[in-house]
């Protein structure tokens, strides 16, 4: 059973760690709880640009003493934002768990926000660059066409709009808000006590301002999920890229367990129904997945592939058919209890990493998620029936609740292959 401790300073952070005392190394990671979806339309994309400062420099340290100090601990520093919070994590050797923490402190809470112009530009290029890379793209105008003008619907990147004007002290404002030490958890795993890890951050806090009360939460809630929508870009691509799907279920959802075995099922593995059908059956595609997200209140499952352009609408009537057959309740032989087990078995696996223990710890508390014990995730796995995994398909995948998004030369095309799907969808977009 993994064993675990959360504390909280006083400066507003909530610790949260799990000793593995079996290894040299100590993953850490700081969480801030917020992400695209908290930003305003004239804000977005700036919890984005405010993770690529963290590591243009800060009070005590320059980018290049940044880079230097975790090169030469042979240590590992990165970041990512999502739609709902913001992750600056490292691995380091555990001789050297205080020099990380002092690093990385001064990063989330005191960024110098130096070289902001020249940041700027580079994010420019990595907006260009997803604009250019289909496959991304894709997932970006299904985002849209399912969440609509909620900002669950723009890309985490931001807008190029944005990007080019916002001020330096709107980011300062921005970071100031939404980095304030009740909105921020720590999370480690590895070879140290929750003791010292209390110990060596309170130690590093003494070296620093103390960072200012947690404000109002700046969630946008999704009142109401937008009716399904289509979103097509033309590019001259040699594929079509596509998805299609629908609004999921929130995090906290006690079905969360039968969505993850939905998932599987349809797309998730290389034994999966679509897998199967598409690529391996009928050499239709090269790519092809089911994904799934959840988020505070609502969530996304969906489909991708990219298969060129004769077959396009021969893909999308076989992800429909496998959609409905689930629904119908008509699961193969054994294909419940080898997802099931391929479930099982990659959450074994992950376990034995301490980067997936802290990010597990971390997001967590940071999401305001139950932590359940491995025991139970494994109990939870087993309990779910056939039944419940129709249900949810028949619920959340019907015909009229898909929104579809493409990447192609040729909306026309698109457009026909979508008609053989949902029919209600283009009669709806083009009223």
């Amino acid at each position: 059973m993994q064993k675990y401790t959360l504390s909280e300073l006083d400066s507003g952070e909530r610790v949260i760690s799990e000793k593995v005392p079996s290894v040299r190394s100590v993953a850490l990671g700081f969480w801030i709880g917020t992400g695209s979806r908290d930003e305003r339309e004239e804000r977005a994309g700036v919890s984005h640009f405010i993770e690529h400062l963290l590591f243009k420099g800060s009070r005590s340290y320059s980018a290049q003493e940044i880079a230097e100090t975790f090169d030469s601990m042979g240590a590992e520093l990165n970041a990512a934002t999502s739609r709902e919070h913001t992750v600056v994590y490292s691995r380091v050797p555990d001789a050297h768990v205080e020099t990380a923490l002092d690093v990385m402190c001064d990063m989330v809470f005191a960024p110098s926000l130096a070289d902001l112009d020249q940041e700027r530009e580079v994010v420019l290029e990595e907006i260009a660059m997803y604009e250019d890379t289909p496959q991304e793209l894709v997932h970006d105008l299904f985002s849209e066409a399912v969440f609509g003008n909620h900002p669950l619907g723009r890309p985490v990147i931001g807008t190029a709009e944005v990007i080019s004007t916002i001020s330096r002290r709107a980011i300062a404002n921005y970071h100031r808000t939404a980095y304030a030490g009740g909105n921020v958890v720590i999370s480690a795993a590895g070879n140290i006590t929750h003791d010292r890890l209390l110990r060596l951050l309170e130690r590093v806090h003494e070296r620093r301002a103390q960072p200012p009360a947690k404000g109002p939460r700046l969630r946008s809630p999704l009142v109401k999920t937008p009716p399904p929508g289509l979103r097509f870009a033309r590019k001259d691509t040699e594929q079509y890229h596509l998805c299609i799907g629908a609004p999921g279920i929130a995090r906290s959802d006690r079905r969360r367990f039968a969505a993850s075995l939905l998932d599987g099922i349809l797309g998730g593995s290389a034994s999966s129904r679509l897998f199967q059908e598409i690529r391996e059956k009928r050499g239709m595609a090269y790519a092809v997945y089911s994904f799934a997200s959840q988020y505070t209140d609502t969530g996304l499952m969906g489909i991708y592939l990219g298969t060129r352009e004769e077959n396009v609408a021969a893909c999308l009537e076989i992800c429909a058919e496998q959609i409905a057959e689930i629904a119908a309740g008509n699961l193969r032989p054994r294909e419940l209890e080898r997802a099931k087990e391929n479930l099982k078995g990659r959450i074994m696996l992950s376990m034995e990493s301490t980067s997936n223990r802290m990010t597990r710890l971390g997001k967590s508390v940071v999401t305001d998620t139950e932590l359940l014990g491995f025991d139970r995730i494994i109990a939870e796995i087993d309990a779910v029936e056939a039944e419940a995994i129709g249900e949810l398909a028949s619920l959340l995948l019907v015909p009229e609740r898909l929104s579809v998004s493409g990447v192609g030369p040729e909306e026309k095309r698109f457009r026909a292959a979508v008609e053989r799907v949902n029919p209600e969808l283009l009669r709806r977009v083009a009223a």
